[in-house]
C-alpha cells in the first residue's frame, strides 16, 4: 500500500534511500504537472457525461460481479490559505466531499468469524459543492457497473446534501438506502437530553432502551414514542422543538432505519467505510500540523492520490 508523506519528509527519505538530494520545492514542481495530467482525462469524461456519453465499465471478475456494490459519502474539512500566492492571513476551512464505491465481500478471521470485506475499492473526491460531487460519483458508479449490480447499497449519515446526491444519482436504480445507525443514535440522544436531564440515570436508561429497539427491529415503536412525546402538553417549547426535529429526522428516513433487516442481510449499518476513506485519503496527508493549501496545489495532489488508490496510474 502506498504511503503519502509531506514533501519535506519525502525529500529526506529519498536522500536516505538513494543518496540523491532534492529540495522540497523541486519535488512540489514535479508533482504539479503530473497532477494536471491526471485531472485532464477526468475533465474530458465529465464533459462527455454531460453530453450523454457514458464511460466504459471497468471489467470485473465473475466473483466480484456477484457481490453487492456499496456506496457511501461524507465530508471532511481541510485548511486552505486565505489568498492565492500568500500564506499570510486567517486559515479558510473548506469541505472536501468524499465518496467510496466497493464490492461487499466476506472473509474469515483467524478465529473463524465471518466479517464483511471491501473489494474493488474506488474513491471519488472533490473540493467543491454537492453539485460537483454528483456527476463524479455517477461517472464512477457507471464504471463500477451500478446498473447491473446484483444489489446496490447506499450508506450515509443524515446530511441533506449527501441524500440529495443519492436522490439524483440512484433513485432510478434499485438501491437499499441505509442511514448510518450511529448518527441516528446520536440524534436519539439529543432527544433524550432534551426531555430528561442528560446527567440522570433515567435519561441514560431511556436512551439505551430506544437505541436497543431501533437497532433490533422496533424502529416504528421508537418513531411512535417520539411522536407521542412531542404532543405532551407539559413539555417545554425548547424540548418540544428538539424532539420534533429528531422525530421528523427518523420519520423522513423510516425506510432507511430497518437495521435488524439490514444486518440479517449481511449489510453494514455504520458509515465507517467512508469515514475511514476520509481519514487516510484526506486527513493523513492534508491536515498535518501547520499545513495550509492553495487550491491548485491541493487539487493536483488530491487527484494524484485518487489516481494511485484507484489504480489509474502505477
Amino acid at each position: 500500500m502506498a504511503v503519502f508523506v509531506p514533501y519535506e519528509t519525502a525529500c529526506r527519505l529519498l536522500q536516505q534511500l538513494t543518496g540523491v538530494s532534492v529540495a522540497a520545492g523541486t519535488l512540489w514542481t514535479w508533482v504539479q504537472p503530473v497532477g494536471q495530467r491526471v485531472m485532464a482525462p477526468l475533465a474530458d469524461e465529465l464533459e462527455g457525461l454531460a453530453a450523454g456519453t457514458l464511460p466504459m465499465a471497468e471489467p470485473l471478475a465473475a466473483e466480484l460481479e456477484a457481490l453487492p456494490l456499496v456506496i457511501g459519502a461524507d465530508g471532511v474539512m481541510v485548511p486552505f490559505r486565505p489568498h492565492p500566492g500568500t500564506a499570510t492571513g486567517k486559515t479558510r476551512w473548506r469541505e472536501i466531499k468524499v465518496a467510496i464505491l466497493a464490492r461487499l465481500g466476506e472473509r474469515l478471521t483467524r478465529h473463524g468469524q465471518r466479517v464483511t470485506h471491501l473489494c474493488q475499492r474506488r474513491l471519488v473526491a472533490v473540493l467543491g459543492t454537492i453539485a460537483d460531487l454528483t456527476p463524479r460519483l455517477w461517472l464512477e458508479a457507471v464504471r463500477q457497473q451500478v446498473r447491473t449490480a446484483v444489489r446496490v447499497v447506499w450508506l450515509s449519515d443524515g446530511g441533506r446534501g449527501f441524500w440529495t446526491v443519492f436522490q439524483r444519482c440512484f433513485q432510478a436504480v434499485r438501491v437499499t438506502a441505509i442511514l448510518d445507525f450511529y448518527h441516528a443514535a446520536q440524534n436519539l440522544y439529543k432527544g433524550a437530553t432534551a426531555w430528561l436531564d442528560g446527567r440522570t440515570r433515567a435519561c441514560q436508561q431511556w436512551f439505551a432502551g430506544l437505541r436497543h429497539r431501533l437497532r433490533h427491529g422496533h424502529e416504528q415503536q421508537v418513531v411512535a414514542e417520539l411522536a407521542a412525546l412531542v404532543e405532551t402538553q407539559s413539555l417545554p417549547e425548547s424540548s418540544r422543538k428538539t424532539l420534533a426535529h429528531v422525530y421528523n429526522y427518523l420519520k423522513t428516513h423510516e425506510d432507511h432505519i430497518q437495521y435488524d433487516q439490514f444486518k440479517a442481510a449481511g449489510l453494514p449499518i455504520g458509515s465507517g467505510l467512508v469515514e475511514s476513506a476520509c481519514k487516510w485519503l484526506i486527513q493523513q496527508r492534508f491536515k498535518g500540523v501547520g499545513m495550509r493549501w492553495s487550491e491548485p496545489g491541493f487539487n493536483h495532489l488530491l487527484h494524484l492520490r485518487l489516481a494511485w488508490v484507484n489504480r489509474v496510474v502505477n
